[in-house]
């Protein structure tokens, strides 16, 4: 119904794949393509050139895989004795056990999940470590939301040993926010999430330094150099996701065509900073010390009922907490094409839920907040 149509799009649960927008489904229903086709070629070759303007890398590599494939080809590729990787929550966890479960060597920087890591934790680990080869850290860390200082980290770790290799997860984090790729060895995005995509093409962004260290390669499906080799052709070592490409052209295509990537970088910014001083107003508290712009975390004794408000009164579907966190945080969606109004519904929504709860009567700040602080630039 009309009600549906105009909040799924804003608060689709960050576990889950964003909501594909119109033109991009009807990309993807026509005809399926042979990928060993010169039509496909055509294709492939024009949405690398998108991606290289959007990760701003040397290189550009597209798996048939969900994000954490992408997570295991650069470990397996770009870590040849032990890995470091920061933890944060799920994501962070999990490339620790990637390198576990290949006999690398694995070190480990553990906070609790809403703290992002610091420089000196990670040059002290790298000091007291120095088989660590390469650096794995999340940039937007989903598990509650949070930012890491991943250029600031990247640079340190550069400038102590130049030959360590930075993989940056991005998944989260591609298509939200302008990344400085300086110091960045390895750039992770997925379909799934800012790409508003069904879930199953990764997507790698790699550095000169990358490159070189990948030289044959390592593993069978994710040898990063036999996808090198073949991508700069305009084709891949093995059946690529020809769907999700399409429909990955058409989605640069739309970004392109609605102001480019500055313009939905800057409109992101602006929805997230809205919608997190239209919460804090009606009382709610932001999770994370430095919050990600691709999802407003809160946390909240309520949360649970919170949740259960906002999906069966206000059909508004947000994620909720993993492990610890489960039923002590929600997190709403900030990633993708998002009218304004959408958001600006969900707010109202979050309101008017605390006011079932008994919490504060509805006034109607929220909406007034959002709305003040989003359309200000246009006053």
């Amino acid at each position: 119904d009309g009600i549906r149509d105009r909040t799924v799009t804003g608060v689709q649960t960050c576990a889950l794949p964003m909501p594909v927008p119109q033109n991009v489904r009807n990309a993807m229903s026509d005809e399926t393509m042979h990928h060993r086709t010169p039509e496909f070629e055509a294709i492939f070759k024009k949405t690398r050139e998108y991606l290289f303007d959007l990760f701003k890398t040397d290189e550009i590599v597209m798996l048939a895989s969900s994000g954490t494939g992408a997570m295991e080809a650069a470990v397996i590729n770009l870590c040849h004795n032990t890995l470091l990787n920061v933890n944060s929550g799920k994501f962070g966890e999990r490339f620790g056990k990637i390198a576990l479960s290949y006999g690398l060597g694995n070190v480990e920087i553990k906070n609790e999940w809403d703290t992002p890591v610091t420089v000196e934790e990670v040059l002290k680990a790298i000091k007291e470590n120095p088989d660590i080869d390469a650096v794995a850290i999340q940039i937007s860390e989903s598990a509650g939301g949070l930012r890491h200082p991943v250029e600031e980290v990247a640079k340190a770790i550069k400038d102590t040993n130049p030959n360590i290799m930075v993989i940056a997860d991005g998944i989260t984090a591609v298509g939200v926010e302008k990344i400085d790729i300086s110091n960045i060895d390895a750039l992770i995005a997925g379909s799934q999430k800012a790409l508003m995509l069904p879930p199953g093409l990764s997507i790698l962004g790699l550095s000169n330094a990358a490159i070189e260290k990948i030289g044959k390669g390592r593993g069978y499906y994710l040898n990063l150099a036999s996808e090198i080799k073949k991508q700069r052709e305009n084709t891949t070592a093995y059946t690529a996701a020809t769907t999700l490409i399409i429909g990955l052209l058409e989605v640069l295509e739309t970004i392109d065509k609605n102001g480019g990537l500055e313009v939905l970088f800057e409109d992101t910014a602006l929805r997230a900073e809205a919608l997190s001083s239209a919460l804090q107003a009606i009382g709610l508290h932001i999770y994370p010390k430095v919050p990600a712009l691709s999802m407003t975390t809160i946390d909240d004794e309520h949360a649970s009922e919170i949740r259960k408000i906002l999906k069966e009164e206000f059909e508004v579907n947000v994620a909720g907490g993993q492990d610890h966190l489960k039923g002590k945080i929600f997190r709403i969606n900030q990633m993708g094409l998002i009218a304004p109004y959408e958001i600006s519904w969900v707010a109202n929504s979050i309101e008017l839920s605390l006011a079932r709860l008994g919490r504060r009567p509805y006034d109607g700040t929220a909406n007034r907040v959002f709305s003040e602080k989003y359309f200000r630039v246009g006053v």
